[in-house]
C-alpha cells in the first residue's frame, strides 16, 4: 500500500491529499529516509511524521484493506514516540490554545491597526 494511502487509512491524516502534501514537503520519513507519496509500506516499517515541535513515530503492524475505524487503528500501527516528546507536544498545544484564547492570531486586523495608529499618535 502507498504511504499516503496508509497514513490516511490509519487516520494520521484527515485526507489523502494532506498526506500526499506532507510527504512532498518532507514531513514524512520511512525508516529515517525522505520518501515520495508513492513509496510502498511493508510490515515492521517505521514511519516518522512531523508534528510541529516533534517527530511522531509509528511502527507498521498490518496493512488495512481500506480506511479503518478509530477503534481499529491499534491493530494496524503502534505509536513508538517517546513520552518526553509527547509531553513536549502537549505543552506546545496548550500554549497555542492559550494564545488563541488571548487573541494572538497573527496579523492585526484593520480595526487593530486603527487602534495602534491612535495609540502611537
Amino acid at each position: 500500500m502507498r504511504i499516503d494511502k496508509y497514513l490516511w487509512a490509519i487516520r494520521i491524516y484527515k485526507t489523502r491529499s494532506k498526506a500526499t502534501k506532507a510527504s512532498n514537503e518532507d514531513k514524512i520519513l520511512l525508516n529515517s529516509v525522505n520518501i515520495k507519496p508513492s513509496k510502498t509500506v511493508k510490515l515492521n516499517d517505521v514511519i516518522s511524521v512531523k508534528s510541529t515541535p516533534i517527530w511522531r513515530t509509528y511502527k507498521v503492524l498490518d496493512i488495512p484493506k481500506s480506511r479503518v475505524g478509530a477503534n481499529s487503528v491499534d491493530n494496524f500501527a503502534i505509536e513508538t514516540t517517546s513520552e518526553k516528546d509527547l509531553e513536549q507536544f502537549k505543552q506546545y498545544e496548550i500554549i497555542n490554545r492559550q494564545n488563541r484564547s488571548l487573541g494572538t492570531k497573527g496579523r492585526p486586523t484593520k480595526k487593530d491597526r486603527r487602534n495602534l495608529r491612535k495609540w502611537f499618535n
